[in-house]
């Protein structure tokens, strides 16, 4: 199960209302890659795949699928406005290192194949 903070909730709701769609859901997914050796990634999708899990907070649907599940239970996401700016963080514990990007990290398990961080 993935969480979401109440400004991640507030953020996606104003992001989803301008789609215009009400099948719009945040789409969540780790892939190989960034330094740390699996990356974060999410999208706005209307679009369900064979084998998605889909959560509902909030009146928000979080689509993830069933590559990225494992890596992503007991998540939460976040939305975060500082000094170095604004956007989504996710909060992993299954991540046992991150990179200094904050984009990518490796689990204990499987550590993808670590590539330079953007």
């Amino acid at each position: 199960m993935i969480t979401l903070t109440e400004p991640a909730i507030q953020q996606l709701k104003q992001l989803i209302e301008k789609q215009n769609d009400a099948n719009t859901a945040l789409r969540v997914f780790v892939s190989p890659g960034g330094c740390s050796g699996f990356q974060y990634g999410m999208a706005l999708d209307t679009t369900l795949q064979e084998g998605d899990e889909v959560f509902e907070r909030d009146g928000i649907k979080v689509v993830v699928d069933e590559y990225s599940i494992n890596y992503l239970e007991g998540a939460e996401i976040d939305y975060v406005d500082g000094l170095m700016g604004a956007g989504f963080t996710v909060y992993n514990p299954n991540a046992v290192s991150t990179c200094g990007c904050g984009h990518s990290f490796q689990t204990a398990d499987h550590a993808g194949q670590a590539q330079k961080c953007h």
